[in-house]
């Protein structure tokens, strides 16, 4: 690095240390809030995130995490973060702000943070770090308020901390038209061929069918970790249940040969789950698949659609990367890959966490996953 840009950072970062604060405050949620959680989250300043919903804190409650719904408010706006909470011995509680805190800017950051602190501590939770991985596009100036707040890097854990985005906000023809070529040919010949794409109601059958499309997936490429049937029954179930999930099936022989779980979540849709029969006969089923969602997601009010999971953009064509093929179709709709900050941890014991990151969580972890035979977070 140039001195004159060395320089320029660290300037910068004084102006960080140095800018005021806006001032937040934090609180768990009242019962009212809880009763109509999705509504809030829905109104956050980033219009909130499916993994910090009603459905999936229902799906993580009673599965080794404790849910916590909590409040970060800051004059007359507020934001509403899920949190999911373990107890550990010697230690104390962990607490994980799944794709939170939900801020109008990095900016917000320590000043919301030092709120959290300040209330575990109010409130004798004995909270030894706060996991957070909130979705704050990564930049220079990002990473220079994270440094600031104090966060330490830690492993990403969802799959769309780098993940392909699809603005669905115009008309059919023109979000039809910005997607790739290569894309647009693939969705013509499908139809042209007379494939289909068949949506189908929630309930046994269906999970069955797509769960079976995503084991022949993970056994064929191992890209991605698969839990257990009755752990996506019961998330699909939370979503469909609420009106927020959508199975695309197209079939081959009379069977299923492509599947697809999408959210709808306030104004962003999410591809979460899907799979295919491998050594297909029909070409672009897959792309289909995905205008079919896309279309059925417009009509249902979202303007966004994340296609949940890429490489990082420098590594988007790197073929030892686990998620690259995945990152060569999703990309296909949409080049640009964004990438988030990602995991990090807040620390408000130093001692513990050192313990945590130098063994303590791989032994939990372990000890968990041999306990219950799922993932840990």
């Amino acid at each position: 690095m140039s001195a004159r840009r060395h320089e320029y950072r660290n300037r910068a970062r004084n102006r960080l240390d140095t800018a005021p604060l806006r001032e937040f405050t934090a609180r768990f949620a009242t019962a009212e809030e809880i009763e109509n959680w999705d509504k809030h989250v829905t109104a956050n300043p980033n219009g909130g995130n499916m993994l910090q919903s009603a459905a999936y804190a229902s799906v993580k409650n009673g599965s080794g995490w404790k849910v916590r719904f909590l409040v970060l408010e800051n004059g007359g706006s507020a934001s509403y973060n899920l949190v999911l909470e373990k107890n550990f011995p010697v230690l104390g509680r962990l607490w994980y702000l799944i794709k939170g805190p939900d801020l109008a800017a990095a900016a917000d950051l320590r000043a919301a943070l030092e709120a959290c602190a300040a209330f575990v501590r109010s409130r004798k939770l004995n909270v030894f770090t706060i996991k957070i991985e909130p979705d704050i596009l990564d930049s220079e100036e990002a990473q220079a308020h994270l440094k600031v707040a104090g966060l330490a890097k830690a492993p990403n854990i969802q799959s769309n901390d780098s993940t392909a985005l699809l603005d669905i906000s115009g008309p059919e023809e023109v979000v039809f038209k910005a997607i790739s070529s290569r894309a647009r040919n693939a969705i013509r010949r499908a139809e042209r061929e007379g494939c289909e794409v068949v949506r189908k109601e929630h309930g046994p059958e269906t999970y069955r069918a797509l769960y079976d499309l995503m084991a022949d997936t993970v056994n064929a490429k191992g890209s991605m970790p698969l839990r257990s049937y009755a752990y996506y029954a019961a998330f699909w179930d939370e979503f469909c249940n609420r009106g927020q999930g959508n199975f695309f099936f197209t079939y081959e022989d009379g069977k299923p040969s492509v599947g697809a779980f999408v959210i709808n979540y306030g104004a962003k849709a999410t591809y979460k789950d899907g799979g295919s029969t491998q050594n297909r006969k029909q070409y672009g089923d897959s792309h289909l698949v995905q205008w079919a969602a896309i279309r059925r997601m417009q009509e249902l009010g979202c303007t966004e659609y994340d296609f949940c999971g890429t490489p990082p953009a420098s590594r988007i064509k790197d073929k030892s990367h686990n998620l690259y093929g995945m990152g060569m179709f999703k990309t296909s709709f949409t080049k640009t890959v964004t990438d988030f900050v990602g995991c990090h941890d807040y620390v408000l014991s130093p001692l513990k966490h050192r313990l945590w990151v130098k063994g303590a969580e791989k032994v939990f972890r372990r000890i968990e996953t041999a306990r219950t035979g799922q993932q840990f977070y």
